[in-house]
């Protein structure tokens, strides 16, 4: 198991006093597995994302991440936060060396890594580009290729297509997904689009909302084997929508 959540609960202080926003969440990710996490807005999900990554203890319960409980951030996750964040200043290259920079990894074999990345998937002549001269779509891919320079194990996507318009973040999705199947990640997915979710993913994790619970489980089997594209035009994708629709039983 790639990822392993047991029985993780969250209780922070506020003004107003104690707020509980996770209880005794559990669920597992395998490798190589795609999974969404849909829930109503701030019922928990980046707030777990944040957990998983090290970046915030659990009140109660433990995270797991190839085999390791969770203490602190590690090198074995990547993350990509809902905009690309790509400095402006910096050139593509520079960009997407950043990570490998602030470790101390930038030799050569990690160099010509990245190139490869670059030129796989259609960078490489704008790699002394600036981020400005790049489309939004293309500015989502440098920073997944930033994310998988660094070679985690575990992909955490907190809504990176959510500040795209509806078709280049069909496209982009489609994209994205596409080069996380063909570099073999595991990849954790936060959306408030259920159809997005039903889209891309082995398996849908439901939240209810805060505090947030597990209130269900969905893998679309019968559209495995489909595109991103293609899913959306089957004829089980909209039970699927029903059915976690139903289950959030609120406007997401």
């Amino acid at each position: 198991m790639m990822v392993e959540l047991n029985e993780v609960s969250l209780t922070y202080q506020s003004p107003d006093g104690e707020v509980e926003a996770l209880r005794r969440v559990s669920f597992g990710v395998k490798e190589g597995e795609f999974v969404s996490l849909v829930g109503p807005s701030g019922c928990g999900k980046s707030t777990l994302f944040s957990i998983i990554a090290g970046l915030e203890p659990p009140s109660a319960g433990q995270v797991f991440v190839d085999g390791e409980l969770v203490t602190a951030p590690s090198a074995k996750v990547g993350y990509m936060p809902q905009k690309d964040q790509l400095f402006p200043w910096r050139t593509i290259w520079g960009n997407v060396t950043l990570g490998l920079e602030l470790r101390g990894r930038k030799n050569p074999q990690e160099r010509e890594r990245v190139r490869e990345l670059l030129e796989r998937y259609g960078l490489a002549e704008f790699a002394q580009k600036t981020p400005s001269q790049l489309s939004g779509g293309m500015r989502q891919r440098c920073a997944l290729i930033r994310t998988l320079a660094t070679a985690p194990k575990l992909l955490l996507l907190d809504e990176p297509f959510s500040a795209l318009d509806y078709q280049t973040r069909l496209a982009v999705s489609a994209d994205i997904y596409s080069i996380i199947r063909q570099e073999g990640k595991t990849a954790l997915l936060v959306t408030h689009d259920i159809a997005e979710a039903i889209s891309l993913s082995d398996r849908i994790v439901v939240l209810s909302k805060r505090p947030a619970a597990v209130k269900g489980e969905h893998a679309p089997k019968e559209l495995s084997g489909l595109s991103p594209l293609e899913r959306r035009d089957a004829p089980a994708f909209q039970r699927y929508f029903n059915a976690i629709w139903k289950e959030l039983d609120v406007n997401v």
